[in-house]
């Protein structure tokens, strides 16, 4: 049973900056693609940002050159790295590792609170 453990959300201020962290059980990690998804109140779950087993990111246009994703093979964990928080980023934020195998349901983490307010 893969596990997905998320740390590093809290309350910001607007302007601020905040690290998340993911670390998952699954071995071999690096095989795996690795997303960061969010869940503000009353809205559905989208995703903020990507990356591939061999590196490639992906990021929505709304956290595009404020947010940042890296991962370390080496302590199988994921990063997301937010910068210039807004208010609209406020939403539990969701590790998420897609299988190696079709057919099998993504794995979630149980999500971080991250609250942009001055």
């Amino acid at each position: 049973q893969v596990q997905l453990v998320e740390s590093g959300g809290g309350l910001v201020q607007p302007g601020g900056s905040l690290r998340l962290t993911c670390t998952a059980s699954s071995s071999p990690f690096s095989l795996h693609t690795m997303a960061w998804y969010r869940q503000a109140p009353g809205k559905q779950r989208e995703l903020v940002a990507r990356i591939s087993s061999g590196g490639n990111t992906f990021y929505s246009d709304s956290v595009k050159d404020r947010f940042s994703i890296s991962r370390d093979n080496a302590k199988n964990t994921v990063y997301l790295q937010m910068n210039v928080l807004k208010p609209e980023d406020t939403a539990v934020y969701y590790c998420n590792m897609r299988p190696l195998r079709a057919g099998i349901p993504d794995y979630w983490g149980q999500g971080t609170q991250v609250t942009i307010s001055s």
